[in-house]
């Protein structure tokens, strides 16, 4: 097609996409100015307004005057010490309306109410903004600050007892006659405008800036060097004593004891008398929150009577008393471009939209998981749709709605496919509480055409963690769980190939070990995969930032560290990317010897077994296994995909092949280098290293005190050498 048509093409698609956007716009600001009927947040109306700006700057030719855009109106540390906290750092269940806060007080009341009861008509209750930091606890000791900790996993926390002393507002000393322990808890935080000076300072030092108040103040907190925090101009704010010496009636108290003994607080909390005036505070905080010096996200709402909170006690990991209300999330429109399918360690399929990049709360987002064809089908999402999404919680990103009206027939629905992505071995939806596995029917045994791929390369022998769990984990919304019963169809979908390389960790933890991206551990490939990001290995080269910074337990300097790495790790030499394949029977020194035999991968791929078997040191087994390999669609899908998605490979050839032909044993410690370097070396040099003595064995290397290998050597007659006289032959 030659350039004037494609120019063409492309015109008239962007004259139909500002056309609908015009629209669009003109429609809902028809709704909210006229109809006081708004259908949208104001997040997604200045979304589609960004990008038919976006669209209008680069194609000027469709700006038309007249048109409604154009109206014109008004010391360091080494590492942090785990500590164990005295009492739970609980975390608090969320609410995302004014009926779901009606129904945590209507439990409660349950609970510990009746008829009669002095709470039946109500109760008093303490609200105070849900400031947007880090919690820590702070020790004192007859009024001295001794220890700080974070929160943690809520029983053990990381001591940072030299940075919090680097905060201002945390007294070290307490004002008064305190005796004994007392034990404070408050939140990390850092202003707005500290946020915004230090992202300058990271971008002047080509640093990565941080995408909010929080992410700043948890990554400025668990700094190892005390200075730095100083210098970040961290903030606190205390919300609760959980010791204290003297007896406390109400929560509402221990917020006047903190400003008392010294501790500053939030100055937007008030004590209430019922729902009605939470509601009313929460609205009024809601109008301002946005001018706050502060992130916030959110409303915490307390019963204050600390008699009724200990009778009410927790449930799992949150207090009954307490709930945070948590207001709506920021919003922001994009396209999506395509739903792939990825599979889970459980063999579970998890449908996931991709759309053109897009900044909502901070972040740059170009995926979400759509969690299963139920939810799929409840928004009618659809390949080309406008859709709206959403950081839930303010992390994590999730489509919530479809812009049918930006529809313009060219959409295409979604299936979920009927075999594999990853094994194509078919695909089964489970009906619940069938107690009959789907993998222990012969008809879901492994399909033929998965046999001899990445089935035994990634994890050589069968799944020893046994059958995928028979239920999905229930689908949660901003409700909870969504209710299960007996002899319905399950909202899941499942590779029924037990040995699916997707449902194998060992194998992925195998290649991005071989890609040495050190940073990525079993825990976190099993986190990839229960979260819907990854399948196989070549998905690992798709990850953004805003992917795992919405992660549990994923901070914003970790999600940097590994998404630095997975990117440093694209070019690789062609002996690892074939050793990090997991090849049967294929090692470390016959991944060296096929890429200096053939010199390329498309060689590698294309060639025979007698070829294979011309090789020195590898005998027909290995040659049929590697012959095989490289037959097999779904491995050659693998391969392409890898380098679709970046990843580069180069020849690296031997520098010097003076030992080609010899073959090296170690034993013993050596006093300049490891025996991996030592390894490498050899290799290097064209030899081979050996686990064992043979008769074959061209030499011994001996360091300090070496073991059996040294005899054998002895009684074969096998020449020893020294680690000088080693060094002397590479």
């Amino acid at each position: 097609m030659d350039n004037s048509k494609i120019k063409n093409r492309t015109s008239l698609a962007v004259s139909r996409r500002v056309q609908k956007l015009r629209e669009e716009i003109s429609r809902l600001r028809f709704l909210y100015h006229v109809k006081d009927d708004p259908e949208v947040t104001d997040d997604v109306w200045d979304s589609l307004s960004r990008e038919l700006k976006s669209l209008l700057e680069k194609y000027p030719e469709f700006i038309d005057p007249n048109s409604p855009e154009n109206r014109v109106g008004g010391e360091p540390l080494e590492k942090f010490v785990k500590v164990k906290h005295d009492i739970r750092m609980l975390s608090l269940n969320d609410a995302f309306s004014e009926e779901e806060i009606i129904e945590w007080e209507n439990r409660c009341l349950k609970i510990f109410g009746s008829p009669t009861s002095k709470y039946s008509m109500g109760m008093n209750y303490f609200c105070e903004v849900k400031l947007d930091g880090l919690s820590a606890s702070l020790h004192y000791k007859d009024g001295v600050f001794v220890r700080g900790a974070t929160r943690g996993d809520g029983f053990i926390g990381e001591d940072v007892t030299e940075n919090l002393k680097m905060i201002e507002s945390i007294p070290l000393r307490l004002n008064g006659n305190n005796k004994g322990d007392i034990e404070v808890r408050g939140e990390v935080v850092m202003t707005k405008k500290a946020w915004q000076k230090l992202n300058k300072k990271q971008e002047t030092l080509g640093k990565a800036t941080f995408a909010n108040t929080r992410n700043a103040a948890a990554g400025s907190l668990r700094q190892l060097d005390p200075k730095i925090v100083q210098e970040r101009g961290l903030d606190f704010f205390a919300w609760d004593i959980v010791q204290f010496p003297t007896n406390i009636l109400n929560h509402s108290d221990k917020h006047k004891i903190l400003k008392e003994i010294g501790f500053q607080i939030t100055p937007y909390e008030r004590k209430v008398k019922n729902l009605k005036e939470v509601f009313s505070f929460i609205k009024e905080i809601g109008k301002v929150r946005a001018t706050l010096p502060y992130g916030t996200d959110g409303m915490v709402i307390s019963i204050d009577d600390l008699e009724v909170q200990e009778i009410l006690g927790y449930v799992g990991k949150a207090p009954r008393y307490m709930v945070a209300y948590k207001y709506e999330a920021e919003r922001a429109t994009t396209i999506v471009t395509d739903i792939t399918v990825n599979v889970g360690r459980t063999g579970v399929l998890t449908p996931v939209a991709h759309f053109n990049p897009t900044l909502v709360a901070g972040s740059t987002v170009s995926k979400a998981t759509l969690h299963n064809i139920d939810q799929i089908n409840r928004l009618d999402i659809r390949i080309g749709d406008t859709v709206v999404i959403q950081k839930a919680g303010d992390v994590i990103p999730e489509v919530v709605e479809v812009l049918i009206k930006m529809r313009t027939g060219k959409e295409k629905k979604f299936k979920m496919p009927e075999f594999c992505p990853v094994c194509n071995s078919k695909i089964e939806r489970h009906s619940i509480g069938n107690r009959e596995s789907p993998m222990s029917r012969d008809e879901n045994k492994q399909s033929s055409s998965s046999q001899g791929n990445l089935t035994t390369g990634f994890g050589e022998s069968p799944m020893s963690d046994g059958l995928a769990p028979l239920l999905p984990r229930p689908r949660t919304s901003r409700r909870g769980a969504f209710p299960e019963s007996r002899g319905v169809v399950s909202v899941a979908y499942y590779c029924t190939n037990k040995h699916c390389p997707a449902r194998s960790s060992r194998g992925l933890q195998h290649f991005v070990n071989i890609f040495e991206i050190y940073e990525i551990g079993p825990k976190i490939l099993d986190k990839l995969k229960d979260e819907g990001l990854i399948s196989d290995p070549a998905d690992l080269f798709t990850l953004e930032k805003a992917d795992l910074s919405g992660l549990e337990r994923f901070g914003e300097k970790s999600a940097d560290n590994i998404i630095s790495s997975i990117q440093l790790h694209k070019k690789i030499s062609l002996w690892r990317f074939v050793y990090a394949l997991g090849i049967i029977h294929v090692g470390e020194q016959t991944a060296r010897d096929l890429a200096n035999y053939f010199g390329s991968l498309e060689k590698i791929k294309k060639t025979e077994i007698v070829e294979i078997n011309n090789i020195e040191n590898i005998g027909p087994v290995v040659s049929e296994s590697i012959f095989k390999f490289f037959r097999d669609k779904t491995n050659l899908n693998l391969i392409n995909k890898l380098l679709e998605n970046g990843v580069s490979i180069y020849h690296e050839k031997a520098k010097n092949l003076k030992l080609s032909g010899k073959s090296f044993v170690l034993t013993g410690t050596l006093s300049t280098m490891s025996r991996n370097d030592a390894k490498k070396k050899i290799m290097e040099n064209g030899g081979n290293v050996a686990s064992s003595v043979s008769s074959n064995t061209s030499y011994v290397v001996a360091g300090e005190n070496p073991g059996s290998k040294y005899t054998d050597a002895k009684k074969l007659g096998v020449k020893i050498l020294t680690e000088s006289e080693f060094l002397k032959i590479v």
